[in-house]
């Protein structure tokens, strides 16, 4: 019976870890107003940071999409100037934008930059002045 519920309570735990996963911004906070340049930090709970290229389960990097549409789960992020790979494993960085309202977005991928979709995502919108 023991055995039975220690398998039990460590299938529990392992599900609750899984659901832990998520991303967020540290800084700046949701409808912020800024001053450019700006710094942008980045949080992760439930994952490990890794650089691109790097293919280990659990493990990915950052990318910060500036007024882009959501990428699909498993969809590569495009490399331009509305989608910025921090392909080193970098947690902050920081941005220039000119005036106005922006939507940004983190999104979480894997070492081949394929989005793990939503559930590693988080948009909020600033204003630059």
């Amino acid at each position: 019976m023991r055995y039975f519920i220690a398998i039990t309570f460590s299938a529990l735990f392992a599900h609750a870890t899984v659901l832990a996963q998520s991303v967020d911004f540290i800084e700046p906070k949701n409808n912020a107003t800024l001053s450019s340049p700006f710094k942008v930090k980045f949080g992760l709970a439930g994952m490990q940071v890794a650089p691109a290229g790097e293919m280990k389960e659990g493990t990915g990097h950052h990318h910060l999409l500036i007024n882009a549409p959501d990428v699909a789960e498993g969809t590569v992020i495009p490399m331009d100037d509305q989608h910025r790979h921090f392909g080193k494993g970098q947690t902050e960085t920081e941005i220039t934008l000119p005036p106005g309202r922006y939507r940004l977005t983190m999104q979480f991928a894997d070492g081949a930059h394929r989005s793990y979709g939503e559930k590693m995502r988080k948009s909020i919108e600033v204003t630059v002045k």
